[in-house]
């Protein structure tokens, strides 16, 4: 001690320290709020509401959710140029592009062709891509004279729907191009198929 002393080293009091630790207001104050919310338990995960598609007894026709009003359409549901949509003029298929075609536009549909179409069709289009080349069913050419002949909005449909021609490509593909949500984005993808149809 008379060393610690003569350094001038500080030395700890532990009989001080202990009396101030259990003898201090706030600490005490801290330990009891802990234990106290410790033996709380609100279940926020288990809330009481209405879970989805359950049975209600509140409403006559004991279902939880409710029609929307008539007449009300959901953000980004309205769906006014139907052939933008579907690609159909009535029941068949249209032969035009719903928007101008510029240079972006191919662009963009040059980058949408590349990325869901030709790893089972090739940049080309004659079906002869990677996917076909690894042992699964070879995709129908673009260059077939009834696919020359087919209207751009069957391209589409296809596309959106996942049927016929779609039906050789892989599991993959088809989920790929349905998660392409954006109909432009089908649309520019359908731009380098008429192309290469001339």
């Amino acid at each position: 001690m008379a060393l610690l002393r003569k350094l001038e080293i500080p030395t700890l009091n532990f009989a001080k320290a202990a009396k101030f630790r259990m003898g201090h207001p706030g600490a005490v104050g801290c330990v009891a709020l802990l234990l106290v919310l410790a033996g709380c338990r609100n279940d926020m995960h288990d809330q009481p509401r209405m879970k989805t598609y359950a049975m209600s007894d509140f409403y006559a026709d004991l279902r939880s959710e409710r029609p929307p009003v008539e007449g009300t359409v959901a953000r980004g549901q309205l769906h006014e140029d139907t052939y933008f949509y579907t690609g159909k003029i009535g029941a068949n298929p249209g032969d035009y592009m719903p928007f101008p075609v510029t240079e972006a536009v191919l662009a963009g549909g040059r980058e949408r062709f590349n990325i869901y179409c030709a790893p089972c069709h090739s940049r080309l289009g004659d079906g002869q891509g990677m996917i076909p080349s690894r042992g699964f069913k070879q995709p129908p050419t673009y260059h077939q004279d009834r696919l020359r002949k087919a209207p751009l909005g069957y391209f589409f449909d296809v596309m959106t729907n996942a049927r016929r021609s779609l039906e050789n490509c892989g599991v993959h593909s088809r989920s790929a191009i349905k998660s392409e949500r954006k109909p432009g984005r089908r649309w520019r993808a359908g731009c380098p198929i008429a192309i290469a149809r001339i």
